[in-house]
């Protein structure tokens, strides 16, 4: 059976997350290469582990999370689409079976916020796991002075954790703000339509998303 380490290390793979990242760069986006999807990858492992979904369920979230960016290649619009697509052809020629390719293509073809729905258990961790990577780190411009939006709410994120409780029945965003660069409705002027797809999936899961910005609960 195809493993998430054999995706990540496979080197074609790996050309279509850097080029594709080299498109956002031109365009101006935040970071989108190597350390997003593998955060991505492992927050939707660490989702649905923890949920007790089986192992190869587990490992599927991982594969759809390190290949749900790879349409970005093609071009910023649809890119979840145009991912899935690609996702297909990249598995099908690894000699993945066609039930998991279903499931990480559907996942991949679900996750933006612009068309996606948490369809499946592997659509929904992916959605939460990417939806919740806002961090300074991701910003790539350094000039403070020429921040766009989406520069000053990732800048202004210093800690972002994602947790699922005890008694698996929520999954809590908590994030530390630094509101010299970004206020909490910068936050949601942007990123209001990724916390409803975010409950939805929380609710795919069967459980209650919950958003905390410098400790006060907001959703």
């Amino acid at each position: 059976m195809l493993t998430y380490e054999q995706v990540k290390n496979d080197p074609a793979v790996r050309v279509y997350i850097q080029r594709a990242d080299e498109s956002l760069i031109a365009l101006g986006f935040t970071e989108h290469s190597f350390a997003h999807v593998t955060a991505v990858a492992e927050k939707a492992g660490y989702i649905l582990e923890t949920l007790g979904y089986p192992a190869r369920t587990v490992e599927l979230a991982k594969i759809a999370g390190y290949l749900h960016d790879i349409g970005n290649l093609v071009n910023r619009i649809d890119h979840s689409q145009s991912g899935a697509v690609m996702a297909f052809r990249i598995l099908d020629h690894m000699d993945c079976c066609p039930e998991e390719i279903a499931t990480i293509v559907t996942a991949i073809g679900n996750h933006d916020e612009g068309t996606g729905l948490p369809v499946n258990a592997v659509a929904a961790a992916l959605i939460l796991a990417d939806k919740s990577d806002v961090r300074r780190s991701r910003v790539r411009n350094q000039d403070p002075t020429t921040f766009d939006i989406h520069d000053r709410v990732n800048y202004s994120v210093k800690k972002s954790v994602l947790k699922i409780n005890e008694e698996h029945t929520l999954i809590k965003l908590k994030l530390s703000v630094d509101t010299k660069y970004g206020s909490v409705m910068d936050y949601f002027e942007i990123f209001m339509q990724r916390m409803i797809l975010c409950r939805k999936a929380a609710e795919k899961l069967g459980l209650q998303f919950k958003l905390m910005i410098n400790e006060q609960q907001l959703i």
